[in-house]
């Protein structure tokens, strides 16, 4: 892609404007489906019958198919070309939108969003590359910047629209938005780009590496859904999928790893700061992940938040990304990025003990205040750690590395999804059940509070629907404590880790989009 970007002359003028702001509308588009429908999960799933936590199979089948897909985006372009795989992806990714919007059921809404993620994956890395095309090489560096900021602000304006089109329009509305945005977005791309097409070239791709790629990860995705539903290892499907999963990976490592076109070059993990790197941004992006799907479903299930309310509190997460990251960026060349994840870790770790402190009586304000300040995580997350995991590797491989580095990022956050939610129904169960013991006749609080609502006119029966609600959100908020607690932990423990990989040295001047290139 490079020798691509060296043979085109950088646009000019109005044309390298709004190419730029096109590029970056598509980018926006994409980035949003990730957040928008966070704080939409409870809505979506009364209005289609099912539970909150089925609900978030609406998050991680799009993010499991965009994993898949994401590996692919190299041989799609050579067989394509980028501009034309770029502008069918956004046309795909339309169609795909409409139909969510248009789903009657939840397993049409589910097929949807994998239509939509699968057909997703190559539109940010060929972003990257079509921006980087446009501009002069002296200045990749602020093409990428520009390109960051704006999968800072879509995370930010995600929780924010979809709760505002939540509770204003309906969830439809969250995937019908991206209609005209999607249509005007392809129109202008070709319009402007259609002219610097990339040459193709038929290329055989790994069919049976793909198969067992889509087999392991989609059963262990699955399984990851089911098995709160289907009490885990007690159910023979679960137990089936835990197989297939298992087996398909082993086989799927085994082919990768012998075949001559691998669509996934395992081979990339022998080196230290590719395996160090990917594997910590794996696990903090999980955490991470699962943090900001649980706490909305917390806010609104048992705080008596609306879905705006849940998006405004959530939001400002991108605060600090958008300030410091440019800053970040600018000076990660001359600094030790090891450093910097330290600290990126240890704001994590700060933050996740903070909302480990909730309560149901925590106050909008301090629901608000980590959130904000994890931000700064963010900024000192993504850069350093993208530096480190492309460290060392030759230009030709800086493709297949970072999109292995995202597809384990993108699988993690999935996994991290449904983790977190699987824990917090069990923790929770165990809570309510430690809870109730003390709710019986013998207790003097549990009669003074029955007596309480007697005199208020509630039968006996309503007496206790209402006790085992307020037992149920102290043990839901008990329970999502114990999972922050466990992140904070998890962030402490990955700090020992980064160290693990070699200090980074590049000359001044530099140029560091390729390893930009893998950021998000």
């Amino acid at each position: 892609m490079t020798a691509t970007r060296e043979r085109l002359s950088p646009l000019t003028g109005p044309k390298l404007v709004v190419g730029t702001i096109v590029l970056s509308l598509a980018t926006f588009m994409n980035v949003l489906d990730t957040s928008i429908a966070n704080v939409s999960i409870p809505a979506i799933a009364g209005d289609l019958g099912v539970s909150s936590t089925q609900g978030t199979w609406v998050i991680t089948s799009f993010a499991v198919a965009n994993a898949i897909s994401v590996p692919l985006t190299g041989w799609l372009t050579q067989r394509f070309g980028q501009v034309r795989l770029f502008v069918g992806s956004i046309l795909l990714f339309t169609l795909a939108s409409l139909l969510c919007g248009m789903a009657s059921s939840i397993e049409m809404l589910i097929a949807f969003r994998i239509l939509q993620g699968a057909v997703a994956g190559p539109m940010i890395p060929l972003s990257q590359t079509l921006l980087l095309s446009s501009y002069p090489v002296a200045k990749a560096g602020l093409a990428l910047a520009m390109w960051s900021i704006t999968t800072l602000v879509a995370p930010v304006c995600g929780p924010l629209l979809g709760g505002w089109i939540t509770d204003n329009l309906s969830w439809p509305w969250i995937f019908y938005i991206n209609v005209p945005i999607g249509l005007l977005a392809a129109a202008i791309t070709w319009g402007i780009y259609h002219k610097r097409e990339t040459p193709t070239r038929r290329l055989p791709i790994d069919t049976i590496g793909l198969a067992l790629l889509v087999i392991w990860v989609g059963s262990m995705q699955i399984m990851l859904d089911l098995g709160k539903e289907l009490d885990w290892f007690a159910s023979s499907q679960i137990v089936m999928l835990a197989i297939i999963a298992v087996i398909g990976f082993i086989a799927f490592v085994i082919w990768e790893l012998t075949d001559e076109h691998p669509v996934v070059d395992l081979r990339l993990f022998a080196g230290r700061n590719f395996w160090v790197g990917t594997l910590l941004i794996s696990l903090g992006y999980g955490a991470f992940f699962g943090s900001i799907v649980l706490l909305p479903l917390w806010l609104q299930q048992w705080m008596g938040y609306t879905a705006t309310w849940a998006g405004l509190v959530t939001a400002p997460v991108g605060i600090f990304a958008i300030i410091v990251s440019p800053i970040v960026g600018a000076n990660i060349a001359r600094l030790d990025a090891r450093k910097i994840v330290t600290f990126s870790f240890m704001v994590f770790a700060l933050v996740m003990w903070m909302r480990s402190q909730f309560s149901t009586d925590s106050t909008p304000q301090a629901v608000l205040l980590p959130i904000f300040i994890q931000g700064l995580a963010l900024a000192t997350f993504f850069i350093p750690l993208v530096t480190i995991t492309l460290s060392g590797l030759p230009p030709e491989k800086l493709p297949a590395a970072s999109g292995l580095s995202n597809f384990a990022r993108i699988t993690a956050g999935a996994i991290g999804t449904s983790v977190s939610t699987t824990l917090w129904e069990s923790r929770a169960t165990l809570h309510h059940a430690e809870l109730s013991e003390h709710l019986h006749g013998g207790n003097e609080v549990f009669n003074t509070a029955m007596n309480s609502l007697s005199e208020k006119g509630l039968s006996q029966m309503q007496s206790l629907s209402l006790l085992d609600r307020l037992v149920n959100q102290q043990a839901f908020t008990m329970s999502a404590d114990d999972i922050f607690l466990a992140s904070a932990i998890l962030f402490i423990l990955m700090i020992p880790l980064v160290w693990l990989a070699r200090q980074v040295k590049r000359p001044e001047g530099g140029d560091d989009g390729a390893a930009a290139s893998g950021a998000h």
